[in-house]
């Protein structure tokens, strides 16, 4: 199903006014260029990102594309915990309570702690960042977030030398959350990156978007955004962090292996064994268009798998 815009509706009229204004400012957004200095060897930075930040980026391509409406990014979500189909979050979200919210940081890590959403977030600058989000599905969306780097709130808590992986898991709540009362998924919704992953500067933990606060459809209060994965890597309602010595368990990888890898980056010479992963359809639009190699991130994160063999490990 594709979500498409009445030709008589203005743009003004779906993105929030004052989001609409700052259009040109957004579209100038890109990963690397609101970074500055470079992550140290010890939390697994790889020399290639490092570069990146110091050297200063031109305005980066991806940034140029139109952003999907506002509308479409509110209404045309996966999110399980409220239902199967795309509109069930939209509909079903408003019995969802993310206020108060508290996250927990553990596991092999100097300072673990809960933390309230607001003195997690607050030590830390929200930026704004234009990215383009790959859907398993093989349709896309190009959206305006705000958030942290991830790697800002993993050198708060100090990870351990022989710390190697990050682990995420969704709140459980069937009460307010319905698609929980049914065994679709193991139930909490969990996920995980590696460490190098994690600390990379495109990856964040986004509080908003279009210059707002996260609705409940998209992930209220904290989400996980990882540009070069399909989308299902993109946890929400993230409720616990864990960094750990062992690969963690993630929920489609247990629901389904042989369809969903723990890696999840995309890529179009490895298809999804029900279609194919070679093109996408971007939504709002009608036409086809080719699916790039890690979503068209290769530059900043191909140098982390270089050594793997991304048939093997996808």
């Amino acid at each position: 199903m594709l979500i498409g815009r009445p030709a008589d509706i203005r743009s003004s009229e779906i993105t929030p006014e004052g989001i609409y204004v700052r259009r040109r400012a957004f579209l100038r957004l890109t990963g690397t260029a609101l970074l500055a200095g470079a992550v140290g060897p010890a939390l697994g930075a790889t020399a290639c990102a490092a570069e990146e930040l110091e050297s200063g980026h031109e305005i980066d391509q991806r940034a140029q594309e139109k952003l999907t409406p506002f509308e479409d990014v509110t209404t045309y979500n996966n999110f399980y915990e409220f239902g199967t189909d795309k509109g069930d979050p939209s509909k079903l979200a408003a019995s969802f309570k993310p206020q108060p919210w508290t996250v927990r940081v553990d596991g092999m890590v100097a300072n673990p702690a809960d933390y309230a959403l607001e003195d997690f977030v607050k030590p830390h600058r929200v930026e704004e960042r234009v990215y383009r989000m790959r859907c398993v599905e093989a349709w896309s969306m190009v959206i305006p977030w705000n958030g942290i780097p991830l790697r800002d709130v993993l050198r708060r808590v100090e990870p351990a030398s022989s710390a190697r992986y990050v682990a995420f898991t969704t709140v459980l709540r069937p009460s307010e959350l319905p698609g929980q009362r049914r065994p679709v998924l193991d139930w909490p919704y969990t996920e995980g990156l590696r460490l190098d992953e994690a600390m990379h500067p495109l990856t964040i933990l986004s509080t908003g978007l279009y210059g707002k606060s996260l609705l409940n459809q998209n992930g209220a209060p904290l989400r996980l955004v990882v540009p070069w994965k399909y989308g299902f890597k993109g946890i929400k309602s993230i409720v616990r962090i864990t960094l750990t010595d062992r690969e963690p368990p993630t929920a489609w990888n247990k629901a389904a292996p042989g369809e969903y890898g723990f890696y999840a980056n995309v890529n179009p010479t490895v298809d999804h064994p029900r279609w194919s992963q070679a093109k996408e359809r971007r939504i709002g639009e009608f036409r086809r268009r080719d699916t790039l190699m890690f979503n068209g991130y290769g530059d900043q994160v191909a140098s982390m798998y270089s050594a793997m063999d991304l048939r093997k490990h996808y």
